[in-house]
């Protein structure tokens, strides 16, 4: 069957990609960055050289597609880039699926997210609970719009689309934040936590395993939570910090004192507008004990889902981990670029 990816050069879109490749499947993706499309195509994946924003570049790749993935999103924390998060989340994403329905495409899946729901407060979501916020960053915010004004009006209007929404995705190949703090802890350069920030926890391959689910289980119209196991953040880098043998944080911030950091940040920017982005008023508010909280009962009754047990995958993601940094000398290493 041939299929339609975005997001195929990002952590969560490539080993979905090769995924459907080993199932089988022949693949096209949407590329923009003609390096990464080089190691798609040597994992036997078909690229087209284009960009979400860019309709007709959609429209020439998607051509003759049988079923899409549209998993492509701006996925910064601290970026002061709103127009960029707004073109590619919202905009990005009406263009996919405009061009779905175009060409009639007979089924899709889109990624969205339980950052949809924005701060939890310490409420558990589900699929049925409004996405209005509160929001802390532009990435929720974005997200949002997407789902509430692109996502779900298409599927009202008739479009053979299924909505999947993970969590916080982890595991080998990852380049986020949190990432970013991991291999921080691993070289014993995290003193600081965040106190009873809260998120769902899903590894990567069974993010993926639920999208293809979504796409051979699920129902036109529905969406579905495959968001993991719910943990604070300074819990994981607990449970990490014993995997690896190193101190986990000593000092945990509460909210308020983040979100005093978080207001001096946003002035000292004005006058450092070089401020690193974990430094910012965005990120700091993000972890200022924030939840975000969703069950995933849904897909597991109606995919038959199901997320490995959060200790098992921090493993395998800390042993991973540990071993870039052996092989480099001790120093982070890049692994990617965002889907």
């Amino acid at each position: 069957m041939q299929v339609f990816v975005t997001g195929a050069t990002g952590f969560i879109g490539g080993r979905l990609a090769r995924a459907l490749v080993a199932g089988g499947h022949r693949v096209r993706a949407l590329v923009r960055d003609p390096a990464a499309a080089a190691q798609l195509r040597a994992a036997g994946i078909e690229t087209h050289e284009g960009d979400v924003r860019d309709r007709g570049s959609v429209r020439e790749a998607m051509r003759g597609a049988e079923r899409l993935f549209h998993v492509a999103a701006w996925y910064h924390i601290g970026s002061d880039d709103a127009a960029q998060a707004h073109d590619v989340n919202v905009v990005g994403t009406r263009n996919v699926l405009e061009v779905m329905r175009e060409l009639g495409v007979a089924r899709g899946v889109y990624t969205s997210s339980i950052a949809i729901y924005g701060d939890t407060r310490g409420r558990t979501v589900d699929e049925d609970s409004p996405c209005n916020g509160p929001f802390n960053s532009v990435y929720e915010e974005t997200k949002s719009l997407a789902h509430r004004e692109v996502a779900l009006p298409m599927m009202a209007e008739g479009l053979p689309l299924r909505v999947v929404l993970p969590g916080v995705v982890y595991g080998p190949g990852d380049h986020s934040p949190i990432r970013d703090s991991l291999v921080m802890l691993l070289q014993r350069k995290l003193p600081v936590a965040p106190r009873r920030t809260t998120y769902c926890w899903g590894h990567v391959d069974d993010t993926v395993d639920a999208h293809l689910r979504a796409m051979e289980r699920g129902r036109d119209g529905e969406c579905y939570i495959v968001a993991g196991s719910v943990c604070e953040l300074s819990r994981v880098f607990e449970i990490a910090a014993a995997r690896a043998g190193v101190p986990a944080p000593r000092l945990q911030l509460d909210g308020k004192t983040l979100r005093t950091l978080a207001r001096a940040s946003d002035a000292l920017q004005r006058f450092l507008p070089r401020l690193p982005s974990a430094y910012r008023g965005e990120s700091l508010r993000s972890v200022a004990e924030t939840t975000s909280i969703a069950s995933s009962a849904k897909a597991e009754r109606e995919l038959g889902w199901q997320s490995r047990g959060l200790d098992v995958g921090l493993a395998e993601w800390v042993d991973h981990e540990r071993s870039l940094l052996t092989r480099s000398g001790g120093a982070a290493t890049r692994q990617g670029a965002a889907d």
